[in-house]
């Protein structure tokens, strides 16, 4: 079976939009869980533009693992090895972009990823790292030691024909390698269907469609629509 992530960072843009407390991201975590999610998905990013450090650290308490999405920075690396989470997911982050553009490039940052992959290892973290569906950066991210690779979804999501299939090959050598396989990244209802199939796929983290799909249906019934399609 798919595990799936649930990505709560929206719904801390909905309260910072206000600078409110409400919705609180950790309530919205707990309903998602009751909906099936099997993991809560957050980025706490540099700018601390929807989720913050108290958010992260309040998640951490919840019934299931936390995927904590970050930057490769020393900031983060600290203080994910001081909270600990159940998994890092290592992304690239630029202060402009609304939304990550594409996967880590491992390749050219192999030597600083290597030492910050060991760190959080030692302290008992899972590490994943966010790439594109490329043979060259999944062989790389399996010499640095990443247990698991999570592939970019983002062109296959906006319709770059040939996509599938590109993620199909880089499951199937992701596999090859030793490596679990996860994805996420502008997946739907209607586009989630073809990536369920990948070869050995374990895990999806999806988050912007399912909170906006939230505003319709509350989060725990956008949830359990996403994960009945996971089960088929």
């Amino acid at each position: 079976m798919i595990r799936l992530g649930v990505n709560i960072d929206h719904v801390a843009t909905l309260r910072n939009a206000r600078g409110e407390f409400y919705p609180d991201p950790f309530e919205a975590a707990q309903y998602a869980i009751k909906g099936g999610a099997d993991g809560i998905t957050a980025h706490l990013r540099e700018d601390r533009r929807h989720i913050r450090d108290e958010d992260i650290i309040r998640l951490r308490r919840l019934s299931v693992p936390l995927n904590f999405e970050m930057a490769a920075t020393e900031e983060m690396v600290a203080f994910a090895c001081d909270i600990k989470p159940h998994a890092c997911c290592l992304v690239p982050e630029k202060r402009q972009e609304l939304t990550t553009e594409g996967g880590l490039d491992v390749y050219r940052f192999k030597e600083d990823l290597k030492s910050k992959i060991e760190r959080l290892k030692e302290a008992h973290i899972r590490v994943s790292l966010f790439i594109d569906p490329d043979p060259l950066q999944i062989e790389i991210a399996a010499k640095l030691g990443a247990p698991v690779i999570e592939l970019h979804t983002g062109s296959y999501a906006q319709g770059a024909g040939g996509e599938l299939e590109r993620l199909h090959n880089a499951a199937l050598f992701a596999q090859k390698l030793g490596l679990e396989v996860h994805a996420g990244h502008g997946l739907t209802y209607e586009n989630v269907g073809p990536i369920v199939s990948l070869p050995g796929l374990k895990e999806l983290n999806i988050g912007h469609f399912l909170i906006s799909q939230a505003v319709f249906l509350g989060i725990e019934e956008a949830v359990k629509r996403m994960k009945t399609l996971l089960t088929r």
